[in-house]
């Protein structure tokens, strides 16, 4: 019996640790490059920070597209 204990408390240490190996590193990595924002993200960002404030839940069903405006032809 003392035999199967030890077994199942090794087994347990061994399932743990490999289990913490397999997180891949993600909380210690370096956070990725700061890209800077488009207008339509600048824009979003915007109306959810005022939406938070007001204590609106906010859903985007069709996020904006900000069309870039487009030379005339000649």
């Amino acid at each position: 019996m003392n035999a199967m204990i030890r077994l199942a408390v090794a087994v347990s240490a061994c399932g743990l640790l490999a289990a913490c190996a397999s997180t891949g590193g993600a909380a210690s990595s370096a956070p990725r490059e700061q890209r800077p924002l488009t207008a339509e993200q600048q824009y979003i960002a915007y109306v959810e920070r005022v939406a938070k404030r007001r204590g609106i839940t906010l859903t985007w069903v069709n996020p904006p597209r900000i069309e870039e405006k487009k030379a005339a032809p000649q």
